[in-house]
C-alpha cells in the first residue's frame, strides 16, 4: 500500500495507508418523507393569496419533489473543455458563469491602469427598510469612509450585507465544511451553491466573490453582536475560506467526490491563495463589551488570507455611547467627532496603502517565506 504520510506537508500524524483516512459516514438523517416535504414546501405560498392557484402550487410541488428525490443540484451542465483535469466532466453552467466572472474581474484588478478599487463592506445586519426602522451606525461610519476614499481618488464599491435582512430572496447560506473533509473539496469559487433540488438558490456569494477579486483593498466596518461579528459578516466570512487554499478544478475531484479530495490533499496540495496581496482596514464598534476581541479575529482573518493591514490606523475598534441608552445611540454618534475623524482617518491610511501596493512598494516590504504548515 502506498505511503502517503512522505508526501504531505501538512500533517503531524503518520498515515500507513489508505484505509486509515476512509471516508467517515452515518451522521445524516436521510431524506424528508412526502408528507414533511409538503409541509415545508407549502409554507412558501401559506397567503391567502395564493389559495385561488392551489392546482397550480400542487403541480410545482410534484415538480419540486422529484427534483428533490433524484438530488437534481445543478439542472443545466455543459463539458468543462479545456483547461480542466477532465475536459468531460460535467459541470455547472452557473458555477462556469461565476468562474469566467471571477477570471475577468482579477484581469481588471491586475491591470496598472484600472482605477484603485475599494471594497467597503457594512457588517450590521439593520437597516431601516426592515424591523429595526432605522439604519446602523456601522453605514453611517461606512459613508464616513466612502468619501474619504471617493475624495482621495479610490473607486468605491459598497456591499451592504444587512441587505440579507431587507431584500426579498437574498441568501448568504452556511459553509457545509467541505474543507474539514480535505482541502481540494472545497472549490474556488464555492460549488455548493446554488443546490437547486434543496431549494438553495439565489447565493449571493457567487456575486461577492467578484467583488473581493476585483477589489485592491477591503474595509469591513461592523459592530459587535455579543461578542461576535454579526450573523450575515460571518456567514460571509465562512464562505471565504474557499479563497483560501480552495481548488479552482472541480473535475480534479469529480466534483464532489470525498475520498479522491482525501487522496489528492495526502499527495501534497499548496493551499494557493486567491485573494492575497489586497491591502485592509477593519472598523468595529460597540456599546459595552467585545470590540477589542472582534477587530483582533478579523484582522487575524485577513492576516491568514495573506491580505496587508494599511497600518495601526486602519485597525479602528471603539466605543460609541458606552454603557448609555440604544435609543439615544445614534445621537451620541453625532456628537462623537473623534470617531468620525477617526474612521476618516482609516480610510486614509488605506488610500495610501493601496498606492503603495499598487506601485509595487508595499509587497517589496512582506517576508518572501514558504510556510512550512500551509492551512
Amino acid at each position: 500500500m502506498e505511503d502517503y504520510s512522505s508526501k504531505s506537508s501538512n500533517t503531524n500524524n503518520q498515515v500507513d495507508d489508505l484505509t486509515t483516512i476512509s471516508v467517515r459516514k452515518g451522521q445524516a438523517p436521510g431524506r424528508l418523507d412526502r408528507t414533511e416535504f409538503s409541509v415545508r414546501f407549502r409554507a412558501t405560498f401559506m397567503d391567502p393569496a395564493f389559495h385561488n392557484e392551489s392546482e397550480s402550487i400542487a403541480r410545482l410541488e410534484e415538480i419540486a419533489w422529484q427534483a428533490y428525490m433524484d438530488g437534481r443540484k445543478a439542472p443545466f451542465t455543459q463539458k468543462a473543455g479545456p483547461g480542466f483535469a477532465d475536459p468531460d466532466y460535467e459541470l455547472s453552467v452557473e458555477w462556469l458563469a461565476t468562474k469566467q466572472r471571477i477570471e475577468e474581474a482579477k484581469r481588471r484588478w491586475s491591470e496598472p491602469a484600472t482605477p484603485s478599487r475599494v471594497l467597503l463592506i457594512c457588517g450590521s445586519a439593520r437597516n431601516d427598510g426592515t424591523c429595526p426602522g432605522e439604519m446602523s451606525k456601522s453605514f453611517r461610519l461606512l459613508e464616513i469612509a466612502r468619501e474619504s476614499l471617493q475624495h482621495a481618488g479610490i473607486q468605491v464599491d459598497v456591499l451592504d450585507l444587512s441587505l440579507l435582512t431587507s431584500e426579498y430572496g437574498r441568501n448568504i447560506y452556511p459553509c457545509k465544511g467541505c474543507v474539514s473533509t480535505a482541502m481540494p473539496l472545497c472549490h474556488w469559487p464555492c460549488s455548493c451553491y446554488p443546490h437547486h433540488s434543496l431549494n438553495q438558490t439565489n447565493d449571493w456569494m457567487a456575486e461577492i466573490y467578484e467583488r473581493w477579486t476585483a477589489a485592491h483593498a477591503v474595509i469591513i466596518v461592523t459592530p459587535v453582536y455579543w461578542y461576535q461579528s454579526p450573523g450575515p459578516l460571518k456567514l460571509m466570512m465562512d464562505r471565504m475560506v474557499c479563497a483560501d487554499g480552495g481548488n479552482p478544478d472541480p473535475t480534479s475531484t469529480s466534483g464532489k467526490n470525498a475520498a479522491k479530495a482525501k487522496e489528492i490533499e495526502m499527495n501534497g496540495w499548496d493551499y494557493p491563495q486567491h485573494l492575497a496581496g489586497r491591502a485592509y482596514g477593519v472598523i468595529v464598534h460597540g456599546d459595552v463589551a467585545g470590540i477589542e476581541g472582534s477587530r483582533r479575529s478579523l484582522s487575524d482573518w485577513l492576516d491568514w488570507m495573506g491580505f496587508i493591514d494599511a497600518g495601526s490606523l486602519a485597525r479602528l475598534d471603539r466605543y460609541i455611547g458606552y454603557y448609555e441608552p440604544y435609543a439615544t445611540s445614534h445621537l451620541t454618534l453625532d456628537k462623537d467627532a473623534a470617531i468620525q475623524e477617526e474612521t476618516h482617518n482609516v480610510a486614509l491610511a488605506v488610500a495610501k496603502a493601496v498606492a503603495e501596493l499598487r506601485a509595487g512598494r508595499l509587497q517589496e516590504i512582506q517576508a518572501k517565506v514558504k510556510r512550512p504548515r500551509p492551512k
